[in-house]
């Protein structure tokens, strides 16, 4: 790194973030807090299933249920197979990351063979601890 770009970066800076993130967690962990005892206030109230609204102080707390509903796989293909309607089963062909390493560690596979097949994702990560322990 340049001389330039590292003035830029000051231990106050260092100092603000590291306690920053040390706040977020804490407000997350407290966040996750008051949701659970909003869901059991609205589990108690109206049941676990059911959409709920309170409103104190000026606020309205709101619980709304999601619902996603999704086949079954194993059953679901079988069932369709057996009404012969395979048109409506995906077939999808995708590379298995274990066994390949497995083929290449037990060298049924070359490295080569694979030549540019492989996609490599790079994604940076800012991590900042204190040197000495707090």
């Amino acid at each position: 790194m340049g001389k330039n770009k590292e003035s830029l970066i000051t231990g106050e800076m260092l100092n603000r973030y590291y306690e920053l993130n040390k706040k977020k967690k804490e407000i997350e962990v407290e966040m996750n807090q008051l949701k659970e005892t909003f869901q059991s206030y609205f589990n108690q109230q109206v049941g676990s299933d059911h959409k709920g609204e309170l409103t104190i102080n000026g606020y309205k707390l709101q619980r709304q249920i999601r619902k996603m509903e999704k086949y079954q796989e194993e059953e679901t293909i079988k069932r369709l197979e057996d009404l012969r309607m395979t048109d409506l089963i995906q077939v999808v062909k995708k590379p298995d990351d274990g066994k390949i390493k497995a083929a290449l560690n037990l060298g049924l596979l070359q490295p080569n063979q694979l030549e540019g097949c492989v996609v490599t994702t790079l994604s940076p990560a800012i991590s900042v601890k204190p040197i000495t322990p707090r």
